[in-house]
């Protein structure tokens, strides 16, 4: 088979534009509403990789986003409205070729000063959501010693806040429900709302 240069000129044009395209639509998507449920329009949305500032875009009328052109990795996203306090996810993988959904996960919470907020959620191992989980809330130091903080236990829907006031701090979750437990640790700094998912080794039937 003969390949002569005009034809591959074209099928190298036709691959940088596939991998354009790709790049393109490698990206996230998703809807950013107040805690009340109302969606926040004009909400700027920001990727960030290794601490760095990556892309914005801002939300439509109806608090919808859509963020492409990303590299594929794992980002942090920023979330920012004017009279509400900051949010934060952390930790989303953002794949090749694809846009990933964060759905309606995206919810920010009136400015009342400056505040490190953690919501949390816990669940049983099918993933659906564990009420009365005792959640302990630990401050971790350099020497390797630990602060007890706070007790909270999760609503009807697993959820739980810990609020405190702004500034740099490594945090330990640790969620416990009939003798099993799950812990995280997260690094607070700036006034933001941190959320995270703890999973236990628990069914939902086990009694």
């Amino acid at each position: 088979m003969i390949i002569t240069l005009k034809n591959y000129i074209f099928a190298l044009l036709l691959f940088l534009a596939a991998a354009g395209l790709a790049a393109a639509q490698t990206g996230v998507k998703g809807r950013v509403r107040a805690n009340n449920g109302n969606p926040i329009p004009n909400a700027t949305v920001t990727a960030r990789q290794q601490g760095k500032d990556v892309k914005s875009v801002k939300t439509d009328s109806k608090g919808r986003f859509q963020l492409d052109g990303l590299a594929p990795g794992v980002y942090s996203f920023v979330f920012d409205a004017n009279g509400f306090g900051s949010g934060l996810l952390q930790g989303i993988e953002v794949k090749s070729g694809s846009v990933r959904d964060l759905g309606e996960r995206l919810i920010l919470f009136p400015d009342r000063g400056l505040q490190v907020i953690v919501n949390g959620s816990v669940f049983y191992k099918e993933g659906t959501s564990l009420g009365g989980a005792r959640v302990d809330i630990e401050e971790l130091y350099s020497d390797g010693s630990a602060k007890k903080l706070t007790t909270v236990y999760t609503n009807i829907s697993g959820e739980f806040t810990y609020k405190r006031p702004q500034g740099q701090a490594r945090l330990r979750i640790t969620a416990r429900f009939k003798n099993t437990e799950a812990s995280k640790i997260i690094d607070v700094d700036t006034a933001a709302i941190y959320r995270l998912a703890l999973t236990l080794d628990i069914s939902r039937t086990e009694k």
